[in-house]
């Protein structure tokens, strides 16, 4: 599978997403709807951008228990939808549920992944507040082995941790990588960054960038700028 750049449509309303992907004349950027806008616009807001051409990433980030999330997951299995995940802190029997939901009576469903640990925590404040007492890089790799073996196609994880993902379960296991910024971007709220030619080099599939591109004053060059370095 190839390499591709997910830009996150974290905008409030759909005039705003359309104002922003009306942009793009000559490219159909993958994109993420994240928890504002579905909660905002709701499953219209995806029909709406399924119809301008786009792959979606839905990130919802599902965490309950597995009859849940199993329940809601066969609701989103009807969206047109590319990608969805879920916390891998769920354990492997919500994560094999989330699968068991999603996937339709054709057998086919959307790309599955798990988030190990959002890229806005550190060691530090995982230790203190989550009372996780195990390095960040192993915690991590469990989470990913646990979603391997829950039969899910991979998991969002720091950039900086892509290539030990796939040392452990195999190149065809996906990483997903938010935090991924140009040297001359603020790093926002994200701790484990990285750039764009760095975490094509550290085996990222897939990377999610939010306001280098829907902030900078010429979005369309700034998603073209990922690419050439990215996915070029």
């Amino acid at each position: 599978m190839g390499k591709d750049v997910i830009i996150a449509c974290d905008f409030s309303n759909k005039e705003e997403v359309a104002n922003f992907l009306s942009k793009f004349t000559e490219e159909k950027p993958y994109v993420k709807v994240g928890m504002e806008l579905f909660y905002a616009e709701g499953p219209e807001i995806i029909k709406f951008i399924s119809s301008m051409g786009h792959k979606i990433f839905l990130d919802l980030k599902l965490h309950d228990i597995p009859n849940t999330v199993r329940k809601a997951m066969k609701v989103l299995s009807g969206y047109n939808i590319d990608m969805v995940n879920i916390h891998a802190a769920g354990t492997i029997p919500m994560m094999e549920a989330a699968t068991e939901g999603l996937t339709r009576k054709d057998g086919s469903r959307p790309l599955l992944v798990a988030v190990t640990q959002l890229t806005s925590i550190d060691e530090e404040r995982m230790k203190q507040e989550i009372l996780i007492d195990k390095p960040m890089e192993e915690v991590v790799m469990h989470y990913a082995k646990c979603a391997k073996n829950a039969g899910l196609d991979g998991v969002v994880c720091s950039p900086l941790e892509a290539k030990k993902v796939h040392d452990l379960c195999g190149k065809e296991f996906l990483t997903v990588t938010p935090g991924v910024r140009f040297v001359d971007n603020d790093s926002g709220d994200q701790v484990r960054i990285t750039t764009p030619a760095k975490a094509k080099e550290l085996g990222s599939d897939y990377i999610v960038v939010g306001r280098p591109v829907t902030q900078d004053k010429d979005p369309v060059e700034a998603y073209r700028r990922f690419i050439r370095e990215f996915a070029g």
